[in-house]
């Protein structure tokens, strides 16, 4: 009974009762009270209350109850938010007094003592319950992957539940191919090695997709790793499973594994990279060339820095599974600096430079770089047409006016930032620049373009009316938007013929006519 009654029903019963409680005797009240008890689940006190209220509105909706967060506290978080490139809470929670103090050491948040308080208590479900209007603004592919030879065979499977009590240097290693959708020619690969004790990300852009371009993308992140490449896991693409990357292994005594076929789960690590760093801030787009590759170079560059000194992220405890519902426990929300920080397995004078370079970097201006070379990878990229975009060069006037965009000026066009993409390119659908018809006007062309010149206010359908009184049975009404497009055509080139021939009045024949005016004064003299 009081699962099916609704809460507009208790409310009319409640209404058309009342009166008559009122006029009861005491005992008629105490039926009343047990029946209304019994239909609506109320406690009898809490029932009592009701029926003795003089408002008339008895369920009162509107509780003013104090606000802890206002707006400053909002601003404050969004400014962090953007600053942390919009993370989820749970990653963002734990690291906001690292993040704050970090801000706040390079002059770009300035709080006031109860604002920074209530900030740094703040709980993951209220940023989640303050940022939803920030977030329903954010609006969220041909694989590339071939298979390798037999020579798979010879490599050891590696499964995502084999990475029990590994040490740092043991990575998962993927490409990311930006083919824009279409795997004809050559394109820019992304060689991504996440690192599955500390999360540490590296990202090596490769010109070609290649055996040789893999091995020197490894060759550079072992120089560029805070520990010693332990150990690679790829899956059984034939840039990975060939046996130039396997002597490459032997030789400097890496642990070379695989995952299986078809099985994207044994990656997960890399797999969850490739989506949330390397498709986020690159995209789908097209790049070829080395222009393009040097851009992307100097992207990842400063996504090395933004990413493990400031981007935290979850690590899976345990998980237990009872029937059909799954439990996960994770740790707090660390960055990769953190995790090497904590490991036993990076000697002391690694952990010292990288507590330098943390206090050194500064991640608002990290982030203000890291669009603006967004800015600048995205010139490089191939439209539908198949053509590159004009070159666009990162200076420092650049990063200053990305930078005065940042939070705690909050602009709208920053939620467009990420998964970038333009229209698929596909090369088998060149731009159209013939004709699938005679042109019907080519006959009487040199009348048309005689009678425009004449006459430039005439239009196509006054020529069209005409040709069809001058040639009966010829020319149709239906045509004169064709005519349209070349008179379009014929108006474009002549303004085009126009501008040249003034610039070449001024630049050749102004010089040679000019001379000295006297002035009024020497006239009269």
């Amino acid at each position: 009974m009081i699962k099916s009654m609704s809460l507009n029903a208790r409310k009319e019963l409640l209404a058309s009762i009342k009166q008559k409680y009122h006029d009861a005797n005491w005992i008629d009240k105490g039926k009343i009270l047990d029946g209304i008890v019994a239909a609506t689940g109320y406690e009898r006190k809490y029932t009592i209350e009701l029926l003795n209220t003089i408002n008339q509105n008895i369920f009162p909706k509107n509780r003013k109850t104090p606000h802890r967060y206002d707006e400053q506290l909002r601003q404050a978080l969004l400014a962090v938010w953007y600053a942390a490139n919009q993370i989820c809470s749970k990653r963002l929670v734990p690291f906001l007094p690292y993040l704050v103090e970090a801000m706040e050491r390079h002059g770009h948040l300035r709080l006031p003592i109860d604002v920074r308080e209530k900030l740094l208590q703040i709980s993951p479900s209220t940023v989640d319950r303050i940022l939803k209007p920030e977030r329903e603004k954010i609006k969220q592919s041909v694989s590339t992957t071939r298979k390798g030879n037999l020579l798979k065979h010879q490599i050891q499977v590696r499964t995502f539940a084999d990475w029990d009590d590994v040490i740092p240097g043991f990575l998962e290693a993927d490409l990311v191919a930006h083919c824009g959708g279409n795997t004809n020619g050559s394109f820019l690969n992304t060689l991504t090695l996440v690192d599955i004790a500390t999360g540490w990300l590296e990202c090596m852009p490769l010109l070609r997709k290649s055996a040789s371009d893999v091995i020197d993308g490894l060759q550079v992140a072992s120089d560029l790793l805070p520990f010693p490449m332990q150990g690679v896991d790829t899956d059984c693409g034939s840039e990975f499973i060939n046996y130039e990357l396997l002597e490459y292994c032997e030789e400097n005594n890496i642990t070379f594994t695989r995952a299986r076929t078809h099985r994207k789960n044994d990656q997960a690590h890399v797999e969850e990279k490739n989506g949330s760093v390397v498709r986020r801030l690159v995209g789908y787009d097209r790049y070829e060339g080395w222009k393009a590759w040097e851009a992307l170079a100097r992207l990842y560059r400063i996504v090395r820095m933004y990413v493990n000194f400031y981007q935290p992220s979850l690590k899976l405890l345990e998980k237990e599974r009872v029937g059909a519902k799954v439990s996960k426990k994770y740790d707090d929300a660390k960055t990769p600096y953190q995790r090497v920080l904590l490991s036993d397995h990076v000697n002391q004078s690694t952990k010292e430079s990288l507590r330098l370079e943390y206090e050194r970097l500064d991640p608002v201006y990290l982030l203000a770089q890291l669009e603006s070379l967004q800015d600048e990878l995205w010139k490089y990229s191939w439209d539908k047409r198949g053509h590159a975009q004009d070159d666009y060069i990162v200076t420092d006037d650049v990063v200053k006016k990305q930078l005065s965009k940042i939070p705690p000026v909050i602009i709208t066009d920053r939620v467009n930032r990420h998964y970038h993409r333009n229209d698929k390119v596909d090369f088998r659908k060149s731009p159209r620049t013939w004709l699938t018809r005679k042109d019907p006007f080519e006959d009487v062309w040199d009348e048309i373009r005689l009678r425009m010149e004449l006459a430039p206010e005439n239009n196509a359908r006054k020529i069209i009316l005409w040709l069809m009184d001058k040639y009966p049975d010829k020319f149709l009404i239906g045509q004169t938007r064709t005519l349209q497009r070349r008179l379009a055509l014929w108006r474009q080139n002549q303004a085009s013929q126009e501008e040249k021939l003034r610039d070449l009045m001024i630049n050749e024949l102004v010089p040679v006519l000019n001379f000295n005016i006297p002035e009024e004064s020497e006239i009269n003299q």
